[in-house]
C-alpha cells in the first residue's frame, strides 16, 4: 500500500482563494465548490452587495467570506481589493479569472463601444487582476492561477467573433505567463467551458431549436451543469495538478474534437 504522502490531495483546506465574477452562474459555483474543498473565498464583485448570499453560504460551511469590490476593469479597485484581500487573510494562494461577456452581434454590425468592453472585462481584466495577484505570488514563490476561457476560444460561434477573439487570446496569454511564471513556483492554466446552464444562457436554452442546434455539436449529448466546471478548476487550483501549468483544460462534452 502506498503511503498517504504518495497519493494526490484534491483539498484547498487552509488555502484562499480570489475569485472574480463571483455572485452568480459559473462564478457562484466556482466559490462554493473552492469552499466545499476547504478554501476560504474573496469574492470579487463588480457590485459589493450582490456577493451577501454566496458570502452567507460559504460562512454555514465553516470558511471564511469576504466580499470586495472589483470591477477589473478598473485598476484602482484591482489594486485596493487585492490589498484589502492580503491584509484580511495574509495572503492569495489561488486566483480564478472567472468575469467574462460576450454581446452578441454579427461581426459587420460590431461598434467600437461593443469592441472595447468586451476586450476590457476579458482580457484586459484578466491581464492585470492576474498581474497584481502574482507579485505576492512571485514573492512567496507558490501559486495557482485559473483563467476561465471558452470552447469559443478554440471554434467557431456565429456572432461573437469578439467574444471568440478574446478567448483565443485568454488561451494564449495563459500559455504566456506560465512560461514566465513558473520559475516562481506559479502555475497558469485555463478552463474552456462549452454552454453550461445559468441564468444567463437559460432563455436560449429554453429555446427548442437552438438547444437541438447545440447539442448536435456535443457528442456526449448534454448541456454542461456549473459543478462540471466547478470540478475542472478544483482539480487545477489543488495540489493534484502541481505539474500542470500552461494547459487549457476543454470541459465541452467533445464540441471542439468532434
Amino acid at each position: 500500500m502506498p503511503k498517504a504522502s504518495h497519493l494526490p490531495s484534491f483539498a484547498l483546506t487552509g488555502k484562499t482563494v480570489l475569485v472574480t465574477g463571483a455572485a452568480r452562474g459559473i462564478g457562484r459555483a466556482l466559490a462554493l465548490a473552492c469552499a466545499e474543498a476547504g478554501a476560504d473565498i474573496a469574492l470579487g464583485l463588480r457590485d459589493k452587495a450582490s456577493g451577501a448570499s454566496v458570502a452567507r453560504e460559504i460562512e454555514a460551511m465553516g470558511r471564511k467570506a469576504l466580499a470586495l469590490q472589483l470591477d477589473v476593469t478598473k485598476m484602482d479597485q484591482i489594486d485596493r481589493a487585492v490589498a484589502e484581500i492580503e491584509h484580511s487573510f495574509g495572503r492569495i494562494d489561488v486566483l480564478v479569472n472567472n468575469v467574462g461577456v460576450g454581446p452578441e452581434n454579427p461581426a459587420e454590425k460590431v461598434t467600437e463601444a461593443d469592441f472595447d468592453f468586451t476586450v476590457n472585462a476579458n482580457l484586459k481584466g484578466t491581464f492585470f487582476v492576474s498581474q497584481r495577484v502574482a507579485r505576492g505570488m512571485i514573492a512567496r514563490k507558490s501559486g495557482r492561477i485559473v483563467n476561465m476561457s471558452s470552447q469559443a476560444g478554440s471554434v467557431t460561434l456565429y456572432g461573437e467573433s469578439i467574444y471568440c477573439m478574446t478567448k483565443a487570446a485568454i488561451n494564449h496569454l495563459t500559455r504566456c505567463l506560465a512560461a514566465e511564471w513558473a520559475p516562481h513556483g506559479i502555475t497558469v492554466n485555463s478552463v474552456a467551458p462549452t454552454f453550461i446552464y445559468t441564468d444567463g444562457t437559460a432563455p436560449a436554452l429554453a429555446d427548442p431549436e437552438f438547444k437541438r442546434k447545440t447539442l448536435a455539436h456535443i457528442p456526449l449529448g448534454r448541456i454542461g451543469e456549473t459543478r462540471d466546471v466547478a470540478g475542472a478548476v478544483v482539480f487545477l487550483a489543488s495540489d493534484a495538478a502541481s505539474l500542470i501549468t500552461g494547459t487549457n483544460m476543454l470541459v465541452d462534452g467533445g464540441w471542439s474534437v468532434a
